[in-house]
């Protein structure tokens, strides 16, 4: 069974804790590797020039709880290229937090940055951002 190494367990520590209970329970059965969670401002806005990001109002910045409310994770071993991949990875993630929402385990459904409006067509979108999961309703 895959399990986290310290490094993801520590930076997934920085995040909300449905996505703690998500990503936990993801790991489980998908080996996977948390990139980021939460970002300080100047991060965030190095990744906004570098054209990594969009927005200076990134969910990745702590927010009122002092929580990132989003976090970047990648199916391990990871290949940056393999767009088809991540979605797939994406499809379960999803399922998971749905049935984990259903159970009451967790309270906020989540958004892929990889089909940003959630309505299955990943093409439509100008930005791609495969690793991004982000809380909605929060």
């Amino acid at each position: 069974m895959p399990k986290f190494s310290q490094r993801s367990r520590d930076r997934l520590a920085t995040c909300h804790p449905d996505l703690f209970v998500v990503f936990s329970e993801v790991v489980r059965t998908w080996d996977c590797t948390i990139i980021e969670g939460a970002r300080t401002r100047e991060q965030q806005a190095e990744y906004v020039r570098a054209g990594k990001s969009k927005t200076m109002h990134s969910k990745h910045l702590p927010q009122s709880d002092g929580l990132s409310h989003a976090v970047d994770v990648a199916p391990y071993p990871i290949d940056w290229e393999d767009g088809r991949g991540f979605a797939y990875f994406a499809g379960y993630v999803k399922a998971v937090a749905e049935r984990l929402r259903e159970q009451g385990r967790i309270a906020h459904d989540l958004r892929w940055g990889g089909d940003w409006d959630g309505d299955g067509n990943v093409r439509e979108h100008s930005f791609f951002d495969g690793p991004h999961f982000e809380l909605i309703g929060d």
